[in-house]
């Protein structure tokens, strides 16, 4: 089965006045995402996801005009083989960094959604998976700080009362306002709920040390990204200083970058991101890298229904399942609309993996169409 096309697909939307939500990172203004269709000389064709980096346009031109050339005409169903290719000829040598693995990895996606749709299986079962419960966090571009703390313990509430028995909040304000959050939040929703903090690498180690003694009276589950990403010494110093487990992970780059962030043995939660950090075929080797090291596999979720599903394949497929990432922003046309609903919470506060065949999602092409490229930052 050949690869005869590919072609990148970025995609945008405006995220409704009001509904804006602030992280470390800033405030959300819009939300992108770059899909990457694959076609075959069969007629089967692929869709996956490939992060936009805050710069989709870029990243969409590197599929269009260089992933492209090196995979067209290349078997479909060998997926490690194009996967190398790529890897070779584009990062390992003298390739873009970050922009040819988020490209790389949206092209895995699809290329896995094909495999699926050949063999007629779904791929969690194509993974060596089952279609078992994956426990889910109410997570995404939610529970930032733009509102009181009495705010966001009332939207947190809301969630559990969905069925959600673990919330993940958003700090990197100041620490004390974090603290001020992180308590009324544990104070309204009970002892019996996990709540994770994302600080959106947006701490000092100042701000660490403030925080730290407050997230651990709170029972904080984890704390995710408390400086950017490849400053490991931060890392190495911070975990002597708390027992609070760290994440990280979202922000790296394919099974090379995470043998250091694991070899390191700070970060005790591993959250790589199917749209950045090679799509399925990597993160499994880094799900297998991490079980090795008894560390929970707990991939960050990007945009869309297509990394939602990629990632709770994987889920019910690895021997280490952490929790599923679910985004409960209340406007996601591209969660909602894109190609299917892939995330429908159970009574236990579990997801389970569709279905269908690949990836299990109907690709609704006039709904890509009907959402094109709004050029600008989505985070200001």
């Amino acid at each position: 089965m050949k690869i005869t096309s590919v072609t990148a697909k970025p995609v945008s939307y405006r995220v409704p006045e009001g509904q804006n939500v602030t992280l470390g990172i800033g405030r959300a203004v819009k939300r992108d995402a770059v899909l990457v269709k694959v076609e075959t000389d069969e007629g089967i064709v692929g869709w996956g996801e490939a992060h936009h980096g805050r710069c989709p346009g870029a990243v969409a031109k590197l599929i269009d005009t260089t992933i492209r050339e090196l995979v067209v005409g290349m078997n479909a169903l060998e997926v490690v083989a194009v996967w190398q290719r790529v890897h070779k000829m584009q990062l390992a040598s003298h390739g873009m960094g970050t922009a040819a693995a988020m490209a790389l990895s949206g092209l895995d996606i699809a290329l896995w959604d094909i495999r699926g749709k050949a063999a007629g299986w779904p791929l969690y079962r194509l993974l060596g998976g089952a279609a078992r419960p994956v426990k889910a966090y109410a997570g995404g571009i939610s529970l930032g700080w733009q509102q009181s703390p009495q705010q966001l313990a009332e939207e947190a509430q809301s969630y559990v009362a969905r069925g959600y028995r673990a919330l993940k909040l958003r700090c990197g304000d100041t620490p004390a306002r974090d603290v001020a959050r992180v308590r009324t939040v544990r104070d309204a929703v009970g002892a019996d709920i996990d709540i994770l903090v994302d600080a959106n690498t947006n701490y000092s180690l100042d701000d660490f040390r403030r925080v730290v003694p407050a997230f651990e009276e709170c029972m904080i589950g984890w704390l995710e990204e408390p400086f950017t990403p490849h400053d490991y010494r931060l890392y190495r110093d911070a975990a002597t200083r708390t027992t609070i487990p760290l994440a990280a992970g979202e922000n790296h780059y394919t099974r090379f970058e995470f043998t250091r962030l694991i070899e390191d043995g700070a970060v005790r939660i591993a959250q790589p991101d199917a749209s950045k950090a090679g799509g399925v075929t990597e993160l499994m080797r880094i799900a297998a890298m991490c079980s090795a090291w008894k560390i929970p596999f707990d991939p960050h979720t990007s945009a869309t229904a297509i990394n939602i599903a990629a990632s709770i394949h994987m889920l019910a497929a690895v021997d280490n399942p952490g929790y599923f990432e679910a985004d409960v922003a209340r406007h996601n046309p591209f969660r909602d609309h894109l190609g299917g609903t892939a995330d429908r919470l159970d009574e236990n506060g579990c997801v389970r993996p569709p279905e269908g065949p690949g990836l299990g999602l109907d690709i609704d092409e006039a709904f890509v169409d009907a959402h094109p490229l709004i050029d600008g930052p989505c985070y200001v």
